[in-house]
């Protein structure tokens, strides 16, 4: 699973870098105007209100006017690896809008879980059902817990973008960049890496697994 998201905050130590989007220690600068001959620069005038802040590990930086980021214009968390190309889309657009439009960034990843359940087997009709049906196939009951807790499934879920709350705001959106990440970590990533794991075992140690498997399903029709 990954590490909890920790957003930019203005003058923070550390955050997870909305460039890299690795969490790391931030260094902070003030801005400054002035004038250069040849090879010197000589400071002359400070830009009030304005501040920048580095990353220790990409060494990129990101410019705030007082307590708010205006670059780079998209934070959150980064969308995991193998998370289908349709649904990455809305996730990066959400990204890119988050910190100008909460709402928007919610009702955009609100549509990216509709298409995820959906590609993972879902009917796309009713997200509450599609969720509790992921239950049953593997997903972790909090997950389905959590999503209640930010209001993405309920009596509207049917309706492809969810319902824009009134009381969405940007820690709202962050819970369901982390959800989706988390989704596509527990149905995606992980069999996968299973799979490729079983791929590496002798063919005899597989053919003695589907055995056992088969072996384990007799005897519990059995019983």
């Amino acid at each position: 699973m990954k590490e909890k998201y920790y957003s930019p905050i203005f003058r923070g130590d550390s955050f997870h870098c909305p460039h890299c989007g690795v969490y790391a220690h931030q260094e902070w600068f003030e801005l400054g105007a002035g004038s250069s001959q040849g090879r010197f620069y000589r400071s002359e005038y400070a830009i009030e209100d304005f501040s920048a802040s580095r990353c220790i590990h990409c060494g990129k930086f990101s410019i705030w006017e007082r307590e708010k980021m205006i670059y780079p214009a998209g934070s959150g968390p980064l969308p995991s690896e193998n998370m289908p190309e349709e649904v990455k889309k809305d996730f990066e657009e959400a990204r890119s809008i988050v910190n100008a439009s909460p709402k928007g960034a919610a009702a955009l990843l609100r549509l990216a879980l509709q298409k995820l359940v959906k590609q993972l087997g879902g009917k796309g009709e009713n997200l509450n059902n599609d969720i509790a049906n992921l239950v049953k196939k593997g997903l972790p009951e909090h997950i389905q817990q959590a999503l209640d807790s930010v209001r993405v499934i309920g009596n509207n879920a049917v309706h492809p973008l969810g319902r824009i709350d009134l009381q969405d705001n940007k820690e709202t959106a962050i819970a369901l960049f982390e959800l989706l990440n988390l989704i596509v970590e527990v149905m995606i990533t992980q069999p996968k890496k299973i799979e490729e794991i079983y791929q590496k075992l002798p063919q005899e140690a597989r053919e003695a697994i589907k055995k056992e498997i088969v072996n384990k399903g007799k005897s519990s029709k059995e019983g």
